[in-house]
């Protein structure tokens, strides 16, 4: 139950709870003691990772997700572009082989804005519900999104810009999401109109891909720019309500990311490439409360703290079994 109600502070904005010794059980307590005796020094770690560099796993969940995102939106331009009616329609809400689906923040603006549901949408939204609990609601964002993957060329590029002190990275307060949630589907309410969906990135890409570009994704580009010299990832940090919809679904996921505590050395590598870092603040040294900690429900799933990690510290894990390779 603490982990629950702890993951679901963060998602919602409130910054990690720190970890007092007395909370911690007794085998991670001397885990820690016995690390703190045994301290690796920099030289051995940056042999530890070197290794680590050199090996064909290094980007291996990295390349399954590029490859899941491209074929999944790949998916709509096909059927569309050759008239198969294999997948009709776009991220938002499609039809795929005769079943209806419908993105849930997107349903949900519908009926907010119309204040009717119609049985349609009521299929499509129920099967997607479903679809995300069992692979863990933010899923959708770096293993679907089209806007994602763009987003991720960018945040290297702001990265290699921070590095070289071209650029100072401006970051915000993560509560300003649920207050821009609240304000989207106020305006769905008063307005009658989906307000939300007209400047939603992952929507104008997805349009744009399958039925053509338009002046939209000059939106897109303005909010790829703001992320490559202002604020690193900020649209999917601070605003976009998807990722808080996908997170609140995804809570009770059993598919998850779980770190084990026994062989980190604590070199922050997995919390440097993440997009959530927050939420893998159980990394830092002393913030562990048992030994196995699973990742709260804001994490993406993107994979890239378990392609990082050279001690496999971090894995992917589907509850009640093995870790998934």
């Amino acid at each position: 139950m603490n982990y629950f109600l702890e993951s679901l502070a963060q998602l919602f904005g409130r910054a990690p709870t720190k970890t007092l010794k007395d909370e911690m059980r007794v085998e991670v307590q001397q885990i820690y003691e016995e690390k703190r005796k045994h301290k690796l020094t920099k030289e051995e770690l940056r042999a530890l990772e070197e290794a680590h560099e050199r090996t064909r796993h290094r980007h291996k969940w990295r390349n399954r997700r590029w490859a899941t995102l491209i074929i999944v939106n790949l998916l709509f331009v096909v059927s569309y572009y050759f008239d198969v009616q294999l997948v009709e329609g776009a991220l938002t809400a499609s039809r795929v082989v005769g079943f209806h689906m419908a993105d849930l923040n997107s349903a949900l603006q519908v009926m907010l804005a119309y204040k009717h549901v119609v049985l349609n949408l009521l299929i499509g939204t129920v099967t997607v519900f479903l679809l995300w609990v069992l692979l863990g609601g933010r899923t959708f964002c770096s293993w679907v999104c089209p806007y994602h993957l763009l987003a991720e060329f960018a945040e290297k590029i702001h990265v290699k810009l921070v590095d070289k002190k071209l650029i100072k990275p401006k970051t915000f307060h993560r509560g300003v999401r649920t207050v821009f949630y609240v304000i989207f589907a106020l305006l769905a309410i008063l307005t009658g109109y989906t307000v939300f969906e007209t400047i939603s990135p992952t929507g104008i890409v997805s349009r744009a891909l399958i039925y053509g570009p338009g002046l939209a994704l000059a939106w897109v580009l303005f909010l790829l720019l703001f992320e490559v010299f202002v604020s690193r990832r900020a649209w999917c940090r601070y605003v976009c309500p998807i990722g808080l919809t996908y997170g609140l679904v995804g809570t009770l996921s059993p598919v998850r990311v779980k770190y084990n505590v026994t062989n980190c050395h604590h070199e922050g590598d997995c919390r440097k490439v993440c997009m959530v870092p927050h939420v893998l603040d159980t990394t830092i040294r002393m913030r562990a409360r048992d030994v196995e900690v699973p990742i709260g429900a804001d994490c993406t799933r993107c994979g890239l703290c378990v392609d990082i990690c050279p001690t496999d510290s971090l894995n992917f894990e589907f509850v009640g079994s093995k870790k998934l390779k």
